[in-house]
C-alpha cells in the first residue's frame, strides 16, 4: 500500500510518498508565508496555504515517479482558524494562526466570570487564546458572521473530499470538546457563544473520510487518515505506553506525554487532550508548548545575529557557556506551564564582555530550558521521572540544542531517525484507515528502523542543571508575573 502523507504546518507544507515497506520514496516541501504584526495578529493567506498543500503533494508524487496511491493522510497545524463559504469553500477571512493573541481580552473576561476552572475541568485545556475557540469567537465578533468558521483541517478536508469533518485529536485542541466523552460540549460552546450544530462532525484518526483527485487528476484516492500535527508525531515516535514522551521542535516546541486510555488532568500547568482515536478506543496525552522556537531562530536571523539555522552551532559553540546571558523565548507570550500570554522575550545578564556567540548560545539554552520545565511538569503529573525524551523536527539538526536539552532535562535525548515524524505518523493512520494495517504495531512497515539514530546523554550534573533552570526562571519572571 502506497500512501501520500501531507503535513500542513505553520511555515511550510511537507509531503511524503511512503511505500508498502514504510520507506519514503518521494518528498517535497512548499513554504507558507506568515504575517505577524505588533498588535498580536498572526495570519496567513488561506489560498496560499491551499496551494502549498496541492503543490507539495503533486511534487512528492512526481519525485516518486507517479506511483498509484492507495490512501492519503493529512496532518494539520491544530488551532489555526478561518471562515469560509460552505457552498464554494471560498475563504471569507485570512487564516488566524495559532500564535495569534488578539483573543486575549476575551479570555480575560471569561476568566473573570469564572470560566477558566470550569473549562479546564471539562476540556483539559487552559483558557488561552492559543486554542481554537477564543480565536473563533474573536473572528465572529471582529471579522464576519457569514459562512462556516472552523480550523484549517476542516476547510482543507472539505476542499479535498466535500466532507465537513474534524478528527478527535484536533477537536480536543479547541476548548469545545468534552475530554471524557470525546464529543462537543454544549456547555463549553455556550461560553464562547458557538452553536454546536455549526461544528463539524468528529471522526477518528484512521477511517475513510472521502476521496479526492486533487493530487492525481482523474483518480479518486481515499483520504483515510487525519490528525493534528503533534499527536501524529507522538504516534510516529512510538509513544504508545503511559509515560512515553516526545518533543517536536518546529515553529514552536511541543512536548507530549502519553497517558493511555486515561484522560488525566494536569496539576502542573500542562494541558490534557486526545492523542488519537483508533478502533481500540480513545488514547490521551498531556501536552506542553513553547510558542516560539523555530520562530525564535527566524527572529535571530532577522535581527542579524545569525544568517542560517546552522549558525546555532557554528556561532553558539564558539563559547563554552553563555557568559551569564539568559534568553527567554517569550516572543509570542509564554505557554505551558506558565500561561502568561502577555509575557515578552528578553535577553538578560548582558555585560560589556557579551559577544554575539554568547547571545546565540543563550538563545539555544533558553529554548532548552523552557522544554526542560515542560519535562519536569510531565514527570510530576505522571508521578515518575522521565527515563528519556524522544525528539524530532528540523532543529534537532543542532547538536548544541540536543546537548543542552539533555543537560537541562537531565535525561537521555533519543533523536528520531527522520525529520518528518508528523508526516510519517499521519501516513501510519492512513494505512490503518485504509485497511493496510491492523494496529500501531504494523502501521509503519517493515522497512522502518524504530531505533533512535542518536542518543545524547547529559554532560553536567543535576546541581548545575538546577542552577541554570533557576536562572532562566528568574529571567522569565521579569517578563511576566509568574
Amino acid at each position: 500500500m502506497i500512501v501520500l502523507a501531507i503535513d500542513q504546518g505553520t511555515s511550510a507544507t511537507k509531503a511524503l510518498v511512503v511505500d508498502e515497506r514504510g520507506v519514503v520514496i518521494g518528498a517535497a516541501e512548499r513554504d507558507v508565508a506568515v504575517d505577524a504584526r505588533s498588535d498580536g495578529a498572526v495570519e496567513t493567506d488561506p489560498e496560499g496555504l491551499w496551494r502549498s498543500v496541492v503543490d507539495a503533494g503533486r511534487a512528492a508524487l512526481d519525485g516518486a515517479g507517479r506511483p498509484r496511491v492507495d490512501a492519503i493522510g493529512l496532518a494539520n497545524q491544530g488551532e489555526t482558524v478561518l471562515a469560509w463559504d460552505q457552498a464554494t469553500t471560498a475563504p471569507l477571512t485570512s487564516a488566524i494562526v495559532w500564535q495569534d493573541r488578539r483573543a486575549a481580552p476575551l479570555c480575560e473576561r471569561l476568566a473573570a466570570d469564572g470560566w477558566d476552572a470550569r473549562l479546564r475541568a471539562l476540556t483539559g485545556l487552559e483558557l488561552d487564546p492559543y486554542f481554537s475557540a477564543p480565536k473563533l469567537a474573536w473572528l465572529r465578533a471582529s471579522l464576519t458572521r457569514d459562512g462556516v468558521a472552523g480550523t484549517t483541517d476542516t476547510w482543507l478536508l472539505q476542499r479535498l473530499t466535500g466532507e465537513l469533518v474534524t478528527d478527535t485529536a484536533t477537536a480536543s485542541r479547541s476548548l469545545l470538546l468534552d475530554l471524557d466523552t470525546a464529543r462537543w460540549s454544549a456547555e463549553a460552546c455556550a461560553a464562547f457563544a458557538i452553536d454546536p450544530a455549526t461544528l463539524p462532525r468528529i471522526v477518528g484518526n484512521a477511517e475513510p473520510i472521502g476521496a479526492t483527485d486533487v493530487f492525481s487528476p482523474g483518480l479518486g484516492v481515499p483520504l483515510t487518515g487525519t490528525c493534528v500535527d503533534q499527536q501524529a508525531a507522538l504516534f510516529a515516535q512510538r509513544c504508545t505506553e503511559p509515560g512515553d514522551t516526545k518533543c517536536t521542535y518546529g515553529t514552536g516546541a511541543f512536548l507530549l506525554t502519553q497517558t493511555g486510555t486515561v484522560a488525566r488532568r494536569s496539576t502542573n500547568g500542562l494541558v490534557a487532550c486526545v492523542a488519537w482515536q483508533l478502533a481500540d478506543g480513545v488514547h490521551y496525552c498531556l501536552d506542553g508548548q513553547v510558542y516560539t522556537v523555530g520562530a525564535a531562530v527566524d527572529w535571530l536571523r532577522t535581527v542579524g545575529l545569525i544568517e542560517h539555522a546552522r549558525d546555532l552551532d557554528g556561532v553558539g559553540a564558539q563559547v563554552a557557556d553563555t557568559g551569564g546571558v539568559v534568553f527567554v523565548a517569550g516572543l509570542a507570550g509564554l505557554a505551558a506551564p506558565f500561561w502568561r500570554p502577555g509575557a515578552h522575550g528578553a535577553f538578560t545578564g548582558l555585560t560589556l564582555a557579551t559577544t554575539r556567540a554568547h547571545l546565540v548560545r543563550a538563545a539555544v539554552e533558553g529554548i532548552a530550558a523552557q522544554v526542560a520545565w515542560l519535562a519536569r511538569a510531565a514527570a510530576a503529573d505522571m508521578g515518575a521521572p522521565l527515563t528519556c525524551l524522544r525528539v524530532d523536527g528540523g532543529l534537532t539538526r543542532s547538536r548544541l540544542l540536543l546537548q543542552l536539552q539533555a543537560d537541562l532535562a537531565q535525561v537521555p535525548i533519543e533523536v528520531h531517525d527522520s525529520p518528518h515524524a508528523t508526516a510519517l505518523g499521519v501516513a501510519a493512520f492512513a494505512r490503518i484507515g485504509a485497511g493496510g494495517a491492523g494496529d500501531a504495531a504494523t502501521a509503519f512497515g517493515e522497512g522502518v528502523d524504530t531505533r533512535p539514530t542518536t542518543v545524547i546523554e547529559p554532560a553536567i550534573g543535576r546541581a548545575e542543571a538546577e542552577a541554570r533552570l533557576d536562572a532562566w526562571r528568574t529571567a522569565a519572571e521579569g517578563t511576566a508575573e509568574l
